[in-house]
């Protein structure tokens, strides 16, 4: 029965779809601002043609057995959004560097970038770099001299050992250097935020001159932007470098806050909440860091990805993740295909891109 009610929504759901689009076009244009529409051209890739895509991330290849969630495109509000064109990317990108700076999620968006370049132009030659010391795996397409690499940095600020410990200093960023050479850079942090217990990477956190054991993570956080955000004031040029932070990737565990109270957790969601926004609350380092951003003088694009993040309770690999339910990462293809697609419209917002 309610596999059957599922399929009568899909079916609701192709009708709907291109009038909803109507009516977003008469909307005033945010790029963040609109809903999901049934598209059956998406995904942008087959994920079993994609090497890149890692097993956490490979949805349909641990068994997922629904495939609705891959046919989804994000459509804003009185515009559209260029399609990403792969050999048009490569081209404009020829002899650049765009770098992925952060967590896992950050890891979920660059893998999704390499599928969608990789699938675009098949025939594209490259070759992988993998620097243990600096835990960095950069790509280079060689016939375009392109590299897509991606730092992974779970805070952005420093993680140092000391006599008492291992501390999270808040106000110092030594890893900077590996990331001066990048033409793009694509930001976030926040997943790691909240670990607590065994999966703490730190004992103490220094704020200043102060250490503590413990304080506010949402407060911390915060803090840590502004220091990144003083980095690239000292450091980026700003003829060379674009930069972009992430924005806060969402998690769903927890059905009351989208009107499922009986659902403990994204499994078994198949479809996207069909509002424009979200009627639960957005994750308070939201709030934070749009504040944190306004101290950094050098230009710095939010990819505001949450909203439209939080409407996708069925991107998650839930189940067919590694065994664990996981309702903080997306599967590939899935909702990172979309914030690339934002990106690239971003990276080329002055130019004609499509």
């Amino acid at each position: 029965m309610e596999m059957r009610l599922k399929s009568n929504l899909y079916m609701v759901l192709m009708i709907l779809s291109p009038l909803m689009e109507v009516e977003a076009a008469a909307m005033e244009c945010d790029l963040f601002e609109g809903n999901w529409v049934l598209d059956e051209s998406y995904p942008l890739y087959n994920e079993s043609s994609c090497s890149f895509v890692e097993k956490e991330f490979n949805c349909v290849n641990n068994g997922r057995p629904d495939r609705s969630y891959l046919k989804f495109r994000w459509q804003p509000h009185g515009c559209s959004l260029s399609r990403f064109d792969g050999p048009k990317f490569l081209e404009k990108l020829k002899g650049k560097t765009i770098m992925y700076v952060g967590d896992s999620l950050s890891r979920n968006q660059w893998i999704s970038m390499l599928c969608m370049i990789h699938s675009s132009l098949p025939t594209a030659n490259y070759v992988v770099n993998i620097s243990a010391i600096q835990d960095m795996t950069t790509y280079t397409f060689t016939d375009f001299g392109l590299k897509v690499s991606y730092h992974h940095s779970l805070y952005l600020v420093d993680i140092v050992k000391q006599r008492i410990g291992r501390v999270l200093k808040l106000d110092t960023l030594t890893n900077g250097k590996l990331w001066l050479e990048a033409d793009y850079l694509v930001f976030n942090t926040w997943h790691w935020w909240n670990r607590r217990g065994a999966s703490q990477p730190f004992d103490y956190i220094e704020d200043g001159s102060r250490i503590y054991k413990d304080m506010d993570r949402v407060v911390a956080f915060g803090k840590a932007v502004v220091t990144w955000g003083r980095w690239l004031d000292a450091n980026l040029l700003l003829n060379k470098t674009k930069v972009f932070f992430q924005g806060i990737s969402p998690s769903h565990y927890n059905g009351t806050d989208w009107g499922e109270p009986k659902a403990k957790s994204c499994s078994g969601q198949q479809v996207p909440l069909l509002t424009t926004t979200y009627p639960g609350a957005s994750p308070p380092a939201l709030a934070v860091l749009k504040k944190s951003l306004q101290t950094i003088k050098k230009p710095v694009t939010l990819l505001d990805i949450t909203n439209l993040s939080l409407l996708r309770i069925d991107g998650h690999p839930s189940a067919y993740g590694l065994g664990v339910v996981d309702c903080s990462h997306w599967c590939l293809a899935g909702v990172p295909d979309t914030w690339n697609v934002l990106l690239y419209n971003l990276m080329f917002q002055d130019e004609e891109v499509s």
